[in-house]
Formats: structure tokens, C-alpha cells, sequence
């Protein structure tokens, strides 16, 4: 967090840089606030860049198995941009690597870990282990150290999905 607040300042710095200039090329008939407000513009579109990038810095950092299956957009009432662009606030992630295949009777049955990036001031994620009936579409999560499906949160899955083509077509 603390290079981002870096970021804006030098960005700023610079688009006040660039104001001081007009002000010089113009031979000072540009008002002196023109630095201030382009400081100000430099900042905001620092801010607006870094979170409209925010999901493809952060997939740039995942490793290459890894498969993007649910993206949240999100408005805020103090970002009045976001209202005409929404910007990604959350992804969910399958590393198809850590996957583990098992096959029961006439059940494909496959061990994942879901993990959800969530964009806050500091980025935060979680993550859940699951099991996944492939051929009934269904998929529950794992509690305990001997990983045991809760049978009471079990849902089904879309065969459609990108969870369910990343998980049983991987």
C-alpha cells in the first residue's frame, strides 16, 4: 500500500510539473492554480489507472495453471466513474496443478482449492478446498485434517460454468 501512495504522490508531482510548464509556455497568463488542479488530475488518474489494472497485475503473479473462474464487478458511489465502467472488485481462482483426480465406482471425483482475490485498501485472500462430482454436477466443500465433504453444504454446479470446464475438462 505503501508504493501506491508512492505512486500517486510522484504522480502528481509530475502532472504538476507539466501544469508549471504550460504556465512558463503560456508566459504566465495560465492562473497559478492550473498546478494544483493538474497535481490533483495526476493523482486521480494514477488511482483510476492502478484499479482499473488491478486484476491483470494480479494475474500477471499467478502461476500459469492457474484459470480465472468468476470476476466480480462493483460500483462505488465515491468513484462516480465506476457507475459507466464497472471495475473488477473480486476473481476466483482454480489451480488446475493442485487438482487431485479420484475415480468411485462410476463417479469422477476431483480434490481442488477454490481461491478468491478480493481488492480492498490491502488485497485480501481466501481460500476453501472442495470436492467435485463431476458426473453429477455437484461439489461440496472439505472441513478437517482428514479432508471430509460437507454433505449438508452441497450444491450443484452449472455443467456450463467456467468452475465446472476448468475443474472436470482439465
Amino acid at each position: 500500500m505503501i508504493w501506491h501512495l508512492i505512486a500517486a504522490a510522484f504522480a502528481g508531482l509530475g502532472a504538476a510539473g507539466i501544469g508549471l510548464l504550460l504556465r512558463f509556455a503560456s508566459g504566465k497568463r495560465l492562473p497559478r492554480w492550473i498546478i494544483p488542479v493538474f497535481a490533483g488530475l495526476g493523482m486521480l488518474g494514477y488511482q483510476i489507472h492502478y484499479e482499473y489494472t488491478w486484476i491483470d497485475h494480479k494475474q500477471s503473479q499467478l502461476p500459469a495453471t492457474s484459470q480465472v473462474v468468476e470476476t466480480e464487478q462493483g460500483q462505488a458511489y465515491w468513484r462516480p466513474w465506476t457507475f459507466f465502467f464497472p471495475m473488477t472488485i473480486a476473481f476466483t481462482v482454480v489451480d488446475t496443478a493442485s487438482m487431485a483426480i479420484y475415480q468411485s465406482d462410476e463417479h469422477q471425483l476431483v480434490e481442488f482449492i477454490l481461491y478468491r482475490f478480493e481488492k480492498d485498501y490491502v488485497d485480501r485472500l481466501s481460500h476453501q478446498a472442495y470436492l467435485m462430482n463431476c458426473t453429477s454436477a455437484e461439489m461440496a466443500p472439505l472441513a478437517g485434517e482428514p479432508r471430509q465433504p460437507r454433505v449438508s453444504q452441497l450444491r450443484a454446479i452449472d455443467r456450463q460454468s467456467r468452475l465446472y470446464q476448468a475443474v472436470c475438462h482439465a
